[in-house]
């Protein structure tokens, strides 16, 4: 578990939660470990989100341990970039069962417990890309569709579920600084790339580009009472960059 899911995980664990991490990559032992290693309460289990019986073992086996699941993340996500016409079923099918039907079945598994008990939050990770705005490099169709669906999931969910105790929210990240973002820039480690990342910061209006803590601080909110009157919320996180005319780059036509 890399970026964005890391950054929640931390802050979360910073402020109490016993956290569970899951991924599809045994890699996300490395991650738990790092969070215990801070002196805070945090596990792990590999999961693969396409799935659905797996996904209804580990959450009901991490139900059956701690006895609540009281906060679900759906953060699971791919960002390969194909054009359409470049695109066969698979790689569609593929999109959408990892960025869409994953967090389905995941809300799915925990819905029980958190409607008997009347009470749950559950945060859905979206992006600027798709529901508000393109990319100017194109390649983004699949991607922008999978996040547009979750949040028409979010809405619909939290419909389903506000007189339940629950709250439902998406959250819409713009540019964070991460490997999903070294992938558009270049590779982590390489001293031009993160230069380039660093001056596309600078044109971000509050000069920066974004963390994975910053999601996280959201995410805590989210998950706390504080946001008990909020539900079926998309929350654009993205330092004012879709306010301006610019995105990624001026768009340039073929």
């Amino acid at each position: 578990m890399q970026g964005i899911g890391a950054g929640i995980s931390r802050v979360l664990a910073r402020n109490g939660a016993t956290v569970v991490l899951t991924d599809v990559s045994p890699r996300v032992e490395e991650m738990a470990r790092a969070i215990t290693a801070e002196g805070h309460r945090a596990e792990h289990a590999v999961m693969d989100v396409t799935k659905p019986e797996q996904v209804v073992e580990v959450m009901s086996e991490i139900e059956g341990r701690h006895g609540r699941v009281d906060i679900l993340v759906n953060n699971a996500g791919i960002y390969p970039r194909r054009r359409l016409v470049e695109m066969d079923e698979e790689f569609l099918h593929r999109m959408f069962e990892i960025n869409v039907f994953g967090m389905f079945r995941c809300a799915k598994a925990v819905l029980p417990g958190m409607t008997e008990r009347g009470y749950g939050k559950i945060v859905n990770m979206s992006s600027v890309t798709g529901p508000l705005v393109g990319a100017p490099s194109g390649g983004q169709t699949a991607y922008g569709s999978t996040k547009a669906a979750v949040v028409g999931f979010t809405k619909a969910l939290a419909l389903e579920t506000a007189q339940s105790g629950i709250n439902v929210n998406c959250i819409l990240p713009g540019y964070i600084h991460s490997p999903s973002a070294y992938g558009l820039r270049g590779s982590t480690g390489d001293s031009d790339a993160e230069e380039k990342m660093r001056e596309f910061g600078y044109k971000i209006p509050v000069g920066r580009q974004g963390t994975p803590e910053d999601v996280g601080n959201l995410v805590l909110f989210l998950a706390s009472d504080e946001s008990s009157y909020l539900t079926g919320s998309e929350i654009v996180i993205d330092g004012g960059n879709i306010l301006q005319e610019e995105y990624l780059g001026p768009y340039k036509p073929r």
